[in-house]
């Protein structure tokens, strides 16, 4: 049997590593599938090109996963390519895009299956069933518990002199080559924005994270990794164990992290910066308790400001990261967050905040069905044009206004920023200029303010 994995275009030059589906060409691979990958996101081919070479090749399974974000720009009309040139293949969707509604995305794509979570634990099922039969159906995947059983992503059959060179993360040399990985699933909170469907988390041994990024290490050149997990800092515990295995290997790495603002202390600060750890997205959110607490955050602004102090003075940088016209957000909350974030800024990205998007699969989303904001996944896509547009109003504020005042702070921040680094106006005036086509002509092909050149 033979299958072809699509990996979408994003439309931009800073690509990841493509994960998911590293993980999915593994499971495939060890069932006898012979896997293929066509990484649209790296050349940028375009549906055209797809098509002929699905009109030449025949393929038993065509493979597309994709995060809501992305259904309306890109992935409806790239189904309608595969869907008219895939012959006898089971095209089969996955991903947070098609998980939380796969009712809706069997029927509006006309695929074969959808697989709802986690792909790794029903890949035995769709291969027998494709043997057997042609019936369209959802495939439901409970969470994985040993994920050290896992193999790892089938990173040969994908284009890695491009992936581990066409990211440059801040922090990095010229000389070091990036990848991503994980080392846990799910998180320890569900925010109410978070489209993660299953509750809790899992995590890897140590022993079998150190021997991936060995691995990578030795056959790529990966010393700078992102861990892209939802949470990865955990406990000291296990922040120390990985300090210490990477010791015993001799790996010496850096890398990027994220974490929660309730977890850190100088002591953990300095175990992070002892094994490797060279930035830190937080997730602040907000600097309002009653926000935060709309959000199912479980944290308070008190612990944003001794989170973001304490990596200040450990000489960590980190990710400011907010989200505004949330339930109970104000024009005075979005300017204590702007505040907050010139305060702390150590200025490695250009920052920005975002309004939340109530995404399929989240609690912002049931509760905007039930306030009557939209009506279901088709409303949904309907409205929904870029995640750097407003979507919903969740706020007693007209709209007018709140793009008013989003370009207002933004603004504000993009000139702080490069007050405090190159001080180029003209730069910072191109970036308010792009944000005012966004808010004010509805410009969708906004890809946000923090690209990274190519490096190759």
């Amino acid at each position: 049997m033979k299958a072809l994995l699509i990996i979408h275009d994003n439309y931009q030059e800073d690509n990841h590593f493509p994960i998911a589906a590293g993980y999915v060409a593994s499971e495939l691979i060890n069932e006898g599938v012979e896997v293929e990958v066509y990484c649209m996101d790296i050349y940028h081919y375009t549906n055209k090109q797809l098509a002929e070479k699905l009109k030449k090749e025949e393929y038993d399974f065509i493979g597309l996963g994709f995060f809501a974000a992305r259904y309306t720009e890109t992935i409806k009309d790239l189904c309608k390519i595969i869907n008219r040139y895939k012959k006898k293949a089971w095209f089969v969707l996955g991903g947070y895009g098609p998980s939380p509604i796969p009712e809706f995305m069997l029927e509006d794509t006309e695929c074969d299956a959808v697989v709802v979570g986690e792909f790794e634990n029903v890949v035995k099922t769709i291969v027998h069933d494709k043997e057997e039969n042609n019936n369209r159906r959802i495939y439901r995947a409970k969470p994985i518990k040993k994920l050290d059983e896992v193999p790892f992503p089938a990173w040969d059959i994908f284009p890695m002199d491009i992936y581990k060179k066409n990211i440059v993360m801040a922090g990095m040399k010229a000389k070091d080559r990036y990848m991503n990985m994980v080392t846990s699933r799910g998180c320890v909170n569900k925010c109410a924005f978070c489209y993660r469907m299953e509750k809790g988390i899992r995590v890897r041994s140590i022993e079998n994270i150190v021997e991936e990024i060995y691995q990578l290490n030795k056959r790529f050149g990966t010393n700078f990794i992102e861990f892209s997990d939802e949470c990865y800092v955990l406990n000291k515990k296990r922040v120390e164990e990985f300090a210490q295995a990477l010791e015993e290997r001799n790996l010496n790495i850096q890398y990027w992290c994220a974490s929660r603002v309730n977890v850190i202390d100088e002591e953990m600060l300095e175990l992070l910066k002892r094994s490797g750890c060279k930035f830190i997205n937080y997730g602040f959110e907000s600097m309002d308790l009653q926000v935060l607490k709309g959000m199912n955050k479980n944290t308070t602004p008190e612990q944003n400001e001794n989170a973001a102090k304490l990596t200040r003075e450990a000489g960590i940088p980190f990710g400011l990261n907010f989200l505004w016209c949330n339930p109970y957000d104000t024009k005075e909350t979005l300017w204590k967050n702007v505040e907050f974030i010139k305060k702390y800024n150590t200025y490695q990205h250009i920052r920005n905040i975002r309004p939340v998007t109530p995404f399929p699969g989240c609690d912002l989303y049931y509760y905007a069905i039930n306030k009557g904001l939209i009506s279901g996944p088709e409303d949904f896509f309907n409205k929904f044009k870029n995640s750097d547009m407003i979507m919903v109003n969740f706020t007693d504020m007209s709209l007018d206004d709140m793009y008013k005042e989003l370009y207002k702070a933004n603004g504000e921040l993009i000139k702080d920023h490069f007050k405090h680094t190159n001080g180029d106006m003209d730069e910072a005036n191109f970036h308010i200029e792009s944000l005012r086509k966004v808010y004010f002509e509805g410009d969708i092909t906004f890809r946000g303010l923090r690209h990274y050149e190519r490096k190759i």
